[in-house]
């Protein structure tokens, strides 16, 4: 009895003894495909990359035998190159890091870690942001707000107020207690204690909403007639583009 085309499984797990496979292996790695040596993903013993090919774990193959890894394709090559060449990629530093922590190849995990990229991302912003009280909290606020006011419309703005020290949010109360009054949501940043600067917190406020996927832009809060405190540079405007 034939089967048609439709019902052919498309790959099968391996179960057998991998140190059987030839020295030369093909992989397919999200659907994009590598020739590579069974030496050459082995290199760093105790990875993960490593541990999937001694033979202890059970791996997939495609309809071609090749086998498959669920995982990001277009980064592989560049975790290829380092296990190739000891090359530390210069581009795509965020994607590729994720992709050496999965494999957990330690020392391309280090050297990524020490590279400028990640050294001004996790020891330079990260450590300030951690002194902004509930900073990632007052995120998800605003993109909440934001969302909330975007029926039947093309934009919507949010307005913040971020202040660095404690009496820049004394100056400010008599300014949110009137945009309360007036229903208007208001998401306060601040204060905190470090070197950066308001403007520094709004790039980093700005940056860390784009990469949510959104489309923004930050505006000066313009005071409407009747407001009672002049600004100064506390109150922003974060506007959404919808469509």
């Amino acid at each position: 009895m034939s089967i048609s085309s439709e019902h052919k499984p498309l790959g099968k797990q391996v179960t057998g003894s991998l140190p059987m496979l030839p020295p030369v292996v093909e992989l397919n790695v999200g659907g994009e495909m590598y020739t590579t040596t069974l030496s050459t993903l082995k290199k760093h013993p105790g990875s993960k990359l490593a541990e999937m090919f001694t033979g202890q774990h059970k791996l997939r193959t495609d309809s071609k035998g090749r086998i498959f890894i669920d995982r990001p394709g277009t980064y592989f090559k560049y975790i290829l190159e380092y296990l190739r060449s000891n090359q530390v990629p210069t581009q795509c530093i965020q994607d590729v890091y994720k992709e050496a922590l999965f494999y957990d190849i330690e020392p391309l995990i280090k050297q990524l870690e020490d590279s400028p990229q990640m050294f001004g991302e996790r020891v330079a912003r990260k450590q300030f942001l951690a002194h902004v009280p509930n900073y990632s909290e007052n995120i998800e606020l605003m993109i909440r707000i934001a969302r909330a006011e975007a029926v039947a419309s093309r934009y919507s703005r949010v307005i913040i107020c971020v202040v660095k020290t404690e009496e820049d949010a004394a100056r400010c109360q008599d300014a949110l207690n009137s945009l309360d009054m007036d229903k208007k949501s208001v998401v306060k940043f601040g204060p905190w204690k470090a070197a950066p600067s308001i403007y520094d917190l709004l790039d980093c406020i700005h940056m860390d909403v784009k990469d949510k996927g959104y489309k923004i832009s930050l505006q000066a809060h313009v005071a409407e007639k009747g407001f009672r405190f002049k600004s100064q540079g506390f109150f922003h405007i974060i506007q959404f583009t919808w469509w």
